[in-house]
């Protein structure tokens, strides 16, 4: 007998889908070209608030190559229906061409739709628009925040601290951020009579289809949203966005394929962003630095037609530390700006940049390690919901972390190590991000030849969800990794959840499981019952399945492959539908983690360099290592980003971003990353979700930010508590 293949489970196996990047042969939403498809080009607002007074389309409907120009004075009234399925919020969402309403700089105000891409931007530069503007508010700081806001309390925290042996009080101020992913946001339309195709840059392919449905009151089963590849996103391809619905419209309107490519400024308005916040925490302690009581004053923005509350972003201060009286205000602002959306760990990143840097600030004062510090406080339950903790190896992390980065070495005295001009300094912060899981399904079918298929509507915008789902089903089918396809990114597949907030490995990992438990226990079965099978009469218990074969378990040369089974039965495959849904859990689950981060300020430039980073995760257990550690490192850069160079500015006196575009929107390049690492504790977590995954892709975000501000202010003593920290906040 040969030797039993490996498990691919926790194998670090290189993506399947790989090849088809590295060669250009994978198609994103825009490399999609439908016979006659033509070009649309989006004209956008030049002020922050008011109303359309004129709009001029002469010029560029003489253009040649010029199909169509549409606006609010021509477009055709669409129904907009009540739509729960797309993510939208609380308020009206934009409505396209369907009145002369100004509601934010940048707002889409006609489309061009023209035979050539160049023709349609040409066209698009001679449109000529009027404006009665009215004053706007785009400054967070300058706003004030009506409406009632979301509060949270427990025990009396004011009186708790006013009689503190110790207090602080800060205001930290975390900067808007833009996802800034490779792949520009596209959309091609396709009406074939009443049906839409849609092909699209989307982490759900059921939102765009709920979306349009909705907007144009057509029955969801007519359209067919297809997105099998996702050049990054970070969240703002969650929802389905205004430049979706235009791009059918054009469709509709000229009765040709229609094509539609945000250029990189649209993104700055047209997709959502990371709000920006005012964060302000007081808190009290002994002076053992066991905390005593908390408070956090949040105000974020938002846009005016419509409310986003960040999910989370209170979380951390309520149960990550053991803390007896909290109190905690959370206002949104409206603005005139575009409606903010969910970006890499959000909510919890921007409450840990506040509640990390503080309990930092606080080791200082009382001259405690911030290891220590934070081992005081941890709690034996959840401090918010009194409930027990599925896993929680915080304490791992820490203690694996401090040892992996030679934590002990650290001089604690402030501006005590340099390197020539460089001061170095070492920092650390905690992480968590809640545990999501979402119903599901998955179909799979095994065919005469011995290879599978598994399906599933989920989307891949880069954590390699086409990778961890083969793994998954080759174990559970017992089939080599290269026998099995994963299919995704359809809405003629089996339905998933959104993918994002770190679930899709939980619950679309979780039905892909279930799917491929049943077809191998219908294999099994047959078996047992086929006369003609070397297994017949044997029980079911007693028989596995590795390397497509099925055998005894105790005699392995007891058996037979799946193809001479579906072969001697006449059988052209077998098939499963797989199912996942979450049950009520006892417990409270969360993702853990431990960063830690060694700077470089130059002590005359301020000048900041990341040296090192070190991340210890508690993310229950790891499918492909290989991802994890890309999942982990990304998330890194990003933090790079978050706490040194992402900055969205704007003009507050016209509403404009003037780094809408990556030249001046710095984001983290080779030179600014060097040696990155990350550990992940061992364990699974059963009480999650089948597979015991507790999710990976956000919480490594999550501490970043925070890490590296506590290490710069260990390099400097300068305490800077607005992101980004640039030279100019040091020197």
């Amino acid at each position: 007998m040969s030797p039993q293949p490996q498990a691919a489970v926790g194998a670090p196996l290189s993506r399947v889908d790989g090849r088809l990047k590295v060669t250009g042969q994978a198609k994103y939403a825009a490399d999609h070209e439908p016979h006659g498809v033509v070009h649309a080009v989006v004209v956008d607002s030049h002020i922050a608030r008011g109303r359309i007074t004129s709009i001029d389309t002469r010029a560029a409907d003489a253009q040649p190559g010029v199909l169509k120009v549409l606006h609010h004075a021509n477009a055709p009234t669409l129904p907009y229906g009540p739509n729960p399925g797309s993510l939208n919020l609380p308020g009206e969402r934009l409505r396209v061409f369907q009145d002369d309403q100004i509601r934010f700089r940048g707002q889409p105000v006609a489309v061009v739709v023209a035979a050539t891409l160049e023709a349609a931007q040409h066209a698009a530069g001679l449109v000529e628009i009027e404006y009665d503007a009215e004053p706007s508010v785009t400054d967070l700081s300058d706003a004030p925040a009506p409406g009632q806001p979301v509060t949270y309390a427990r025990g009396d925290a004011e009186n708790a601290l006013q009689s503190a042996p110790v207090r602080l009080e800060m205001t930290y101020r975390p900067a808007r951020n833009h996802h800034n992913a490779m792949e520009l946001h596209a959309t091609v339309a396709q009406w074939e009579g009443d049906r839409l195709t849609l092909w699209d840059k989307t982490q759900w392919v059921q939102s765009p289809r709920a979306e349009i449905a909705a907007n144009f009151g057509v029955p969801p089963e007519n359209i067919r949203v297809i997105s099998p590849f996702v050049g990054g996103a970070f969240g703002n391809a969650a929802r389905a966005w205004p430049h979706i619905t235009i791009a059918a419209l054009a469709a509709r309107e000229t009765k040709r394929p229609v094509k539609l490519v945000l250029a990189r400024e649209q993104l700055y308005s047209g997709v959502g962003f990371r709000p920006g916040y005012e964060y302000r925490v007081r808190l009290g302690s002994d002076r053992s630095g066991r905390l005593t009581a908390m408070t956090h004053d949040l105000r974020a923005e938002t846009s005016r037609y419509e409310t986003f509350s960040e999910r989370g972003v209170l979380s951390p201060g309520q149960m990550l530390y053991t803390t007896p009286n909290v109190s905690q205000t959370y206002r949104t602002v409206p603005l005139d700006v575009n409606t903010p959306t969910p970006m890499r760990g959000p909510g919890y990143s921007t409450a840990a940049f506040a509640v990390e840097s503080a309990m930092d600030e606080l080791a200082h004062k009382l001259s405690i390690d911030p290891i220590e510090l934070r081992q005081r406080n941890e709690p034996e339950n959840d401090q918010a919901s009194g409930r027990p903790f599925s896993t929680r190896r915080l304490r791992d992390c820490y203690t694996t972390g401090a040892r992996e980065f030679g934590w002990n070495r650290r001089n604690p005295k402030l501006r005590s190590t340099r390197d020539g001009d460089w001061l170095i300094g070492t920092g650390m912060a905690t992480a968590l991000y809640d545990t999501l899981r979402f119903p599901g399904q998955a179909r799979v079918r095994l065919d005469a030849d011995g290879t599978a298929l598994v399906e599933s509507a989920t989307s891949d915008m880069g954590p390699g969800t086409y990778t961890s789902m083969t793994q998954v089903a080759a174990d559970a089918l017992g089939l080599a990794v290269r026998n099995v396809t994963f299919r995704l990114g359809d809405t003629d597949l089996p339905p998933a959840p959104i993918h994002g907030g770190s679930l899709t490995m939980a619950s679309v990992g979780s039905t892909v499981q279930d799917g491929c438990d049943k077809l191998r226990e219908q294999a099994v079965t047959l078996a047992v019952e086929d006369e003609g099978s070397p297994l017949y009469g044997a029980s079911a218990e007693d028989i596995v399945v590795r390397g497509g074969r099925l055998h005894m378990k105790d005699n392995p040369a007891r058996g037979e492959t799946y193809r001479q089974l579906l072969a001697r039965n006449d059988r052209e495959y077998l098939e499963a539908l797989g199912a996942y849904t979450p049950g009520q859990s006892r417990s409270s689950m969360y993702a853990y983690g431990a960063v830690f981060a060694e700077v470089a300020v130059d002590a005359r430039l301020g000048l900041v360099r990341v040296r090192r980073m070190l991340g210890v995760f508690d993310a229950g257990r790891i499918i492909s290592p290989k991802l994890a550690d890309s999942q982990a490192i990304g998330a890194m850069v990003g933090g790079i980003g978050t706490a040194l160079l992402e900055h969205t500015v704007t003009d507050h006196r016209d509403g404009r971003i003037v780094n809408a575009n990556l030249a001046d929107y710095l984001v983290p390049v080779n030179a600014d990353v060097t040696d990155l690492k990350a550990i992940y504790i061992d364990g699974r977590d059963d009480e999650a979700d089948p597979i015991g995954v507790k999710g990976l892709g956000e919480v490594v975000l999550v501490g970043v930010a925070p890490a590296i501000a506590n290490a710069v202010f260990h390099a400097t003593g300068r305490r800077v508590r607005d992101l980004p920290i640039t030279a100019e906040s040091l020197l």
